[in-house]
């Protein structure tokens, strides 16, 4: 899924695209798409895009008349830069957006629809779209604080949890907690102040680090390489290799549709967190330090 530093980019070259552009059409390929009926999306037809905004994995175009299109792309879905009046071809194209310039277009890979479109009048409207977490970019180390703490959830759940904090899903949560050297199954209510410095300053510099990286390649061209694996993560898609601080191999939790990354030598003490299936399948054999993981692999 898009995150913060990839929706981020999205803006940054949309901004110089489609910002004073007159949105001459709206073509809508997949009726599962438009998440909103009132009002209905032809009347952002014939305004000109006036601002853009992020909300948590939001992309917003403001439009004139106080009109607000709401884009969520969820896991699979991606924006491309195509020519004007690019034909809607293919059933992983869900809508395109016609500028005089060029037509943006809206795709999700796979079978299963979760992108969505909203249409929403005002700014309380769009307000309501917000979950409230905090945007880590512009606040400061007490709001950090006070919001991961509001529950006491593990660190891995507390940063993804879009209700606490802005923008930040599966991939970059590894990649803080890599930064920070603390365990994604860390207590908030047990970070030290110390660590709560690390843990902020982390993340921080995690997000600047990697919107810095991806602006930079996309150059002055439309991003197209938005995927949740970037080349040069620390440990995020990378288990089995290398951890690039320590050497040992990059462990992973497994649970639902998702999984954690982490390096047991740098985060963990050398503890080997359990996966919950292969856990209850081991039982009491269940590798408890990176010693004994070995010699279960080499039995």
């Amino acid at each position: 899924m898009p995150e913060l530093p990839d929706i981020v980019t999205y803006i940054k070259a949309l901004e110089s695209r489609i910002v004073g552009q007159r949105l001459i059409r709206v073509r809508v390929a997949s009726t599962f798409l438009v998440r909103s009926a009132q009002p209905p999306i032809s009347q952002v037809e014939g305004r000109v895009v006036r601002e853009l905004r992020r909300i948590g994995k939001r992309i917003v175009i403001g439009v004139e008349n106080d009109l607000w299109l709401v884009l969520h792309l969820m896991i699979a879905g991606r924006l491309h830069w195509r020519p004007p009046e690019t034909r809607l071809a293919g059933r992983n194209n869900l809508a395109a957006f016609d500028f005089p310039n060029g037509s943006l277009l809206l795709t999700e890979a796979g079978t299963k629809r979760r992108a969505s479109l909203h249409l929403l009048s005002g700014e309380e409207s769009l307000c309501s779209m917000d979950p409230g977490g905090i945007d880590i970019l512009t606040s400061d180390l007490e709001s950090f604080r006070r919001a991961l703490i509001a529950e006491n959830r593990t660190l891995k759940r507390a940063l993804t949890d879009p209700r606490l904090v802005s923008g930040i899903g599966n991939a970059y949560s590894d990649e803080i907690l890599h930064a920070a050297q603390l365990s994604p199954v860390t207590l908030t209510h047990k970070l030290r102040p110390n660590e709560w410095q690390l843990l902020f300053t982390s993340a921080r510099h995690t997000l600047e680090q990697w919107v810095d990286r991806l602006q930079t390649e996309a150059g002055t061209g439309f991003p197209e390489k938005v995927t949740a694996f970037h080349k040069g993560m620390a440990v995020h898609g990378r288990y089995g290799e290398p951890c690039p601080r320590c050497g040992e191999k990059v462990l992973r939790i497994r649970y639902a549709d998702n999984e954690t990354n982490y390096c047991a030598q740098c985060q963990t003490g050398g503890k080997v967190l359990a996966d919950r299936s292969l856990s209850r399948l081991l039982g009491s054999e269940w590798p408890r330090t990176l010693e004994e993981l070995e010699a279960l692999k080499r039995r």
